[in-house]
């Protein structure tokens, strides 16, 4: 409580009995506005999200239900929101930043925007190979980066690995999407983590190679040229190809799972990490911990045809119909620590 004492001011002088009024006044107001400003923070978390509003939205609604606490949120594309926590520094409102891939939150955490979380239920809940060692950011959802093919077209018996679409048989019958998308980038680094990246530019250049058109635009194009029967098979992320599938399903596609007797289907995800300067980092932390927890991790996978992160959540049926696989359980920090060396490489492939 502050006191004003009128003694102290100087005799006869009303200017300066006004200004200390003034000043007083003042004081008081900011230090309510403060409390003010702290106490409406302990109720609401704000987000920063790259995934649009109606992937994120049925979440956050849940949360407020089950916690009482609000979540404000603001969705633009990573670059942008990546920018905006780097020019607000300390003065961000933002309490979490979510986005998709593992090299986007990698890039995050590199530029100081994220803080490392402690969270038995996080550690729990999330497997190691898709949470950041230091535990600055997690994975909320799985996509998984497959084969497409086309079934009139393919035999089961010439599909393997991704390693294989480099062979000459594949000569003028693959698809890809362009490498400028940061799905491509991801695959071809932890490419070169596993393979070593003299290796990993020899199967992109043979991808190159066996390409039957220019890169395309999209995940979305590339499976409408394999279905055409303009190639006859292609690498897309998983739900991209349940998406299409719900609105044609008699086009002759299906999904293969390569590696599967070796390192395992290329995974990434969609992820979340809490900001470095928030202003509530203890309810960031619980909507962090309830995205992962079995109420919303269907929530959060289902509605974009994604699977769950948590090994513990089925997949939606429509996508568990496609066949359970082997992951690759290389830790996707990966893929962002070797993000720049991929884009070299395959513009050196001449994969544009």
């Amino acid at each position: 409580m502050i006191n004003i004492n009128l003694r102290t001011f100087l005799p006869g002088s009303r200017v300066m009995l006004r200004s200390n009024l003034s000043y007083s006044f003042v004081t008081v107001f900011c230090i309510f506005s403060l409390f003010v400003t702290n106490t409406a923070h302990a109720d609401q978390v704000v987000v920063y999200s790259a995934r649009i509003e109606q992937l994120i939205k049925p979440m956050f609604d849940a949360f407020t239900q089950e916690t009482g606490i609000k979540v404000k949120y603001t969705t633009d594309n990573e670059g942008a929101l990546l920018a905006r926590l780097q020019a607000e520094g300390k003065n961000t409102p933002a309490d979490m930043l979510i986005t998709a891939d593992a090299g986007n939150l990698w890039a995050a955490a590199q530029a100081g925007l994220l803080k490392p979380v402690k969270s038995e239920i996080l550690e729990s809940n999330i497997p190691a190979h898709l949470r950041d060692p230091a535990n600055e950011w997690f994975g909320l959802s799985i996509r998984a980066r497959t084969l497409i093919y086309n079934t009139r077209k393919v035999k089961l018996s010439e599909l393997s690995t991704y390693e294989d679409l480099a062979d000459p048989k594949w000569k003028n019958r693959l698809c890809l999407r362009t490498s400028k998308k940061v799905y491509n980038q991801s695959l071809v680094a932890m490419m070169i983590a596993e393979h070593g990246e003299a290796e990993a530019e020899k199967i992109v250049r043979g991808w190159v190679a066996n390409l039957a058109t220019d890169p395309l635009s999209d995940d979305t194009r590339a499976l409408e040229f394999v279905a055409a029967g303009k190639c006859d098979v292609t690498l897309v992320n998983t739900y991209y190809f349940g998406r299409l599938m719900k609105k044609e399903p008699d086009l002759p596609l299906a999904v293969f799972w390569p590696n599967q007797n070796n390192s395992g289907v290329h995974v990434n995800i969609s992820g979340a990490g809490i900001t470095r300067y928030g202003r509530n980092e203890q309810a960031a932390v619980k909507l962090l911990e309830f995205l992962s927890s079995d109420k919303a991790q269907n929530l959060f996978a289902d509605v974009n045809m994604e699977y769950p992160a948590n090994p513990r959540i089925e997949a939606d049926a429509f996508v568990a119909a496609w066949g359970s696989f082997k992951q690759n359980p290389m830790n996707l920090v990966r893929a962002g620590e070797l993000q720049t060396t991929a884009v070299k490489l395959m513009d050196r492939a001449g994969y544009r």
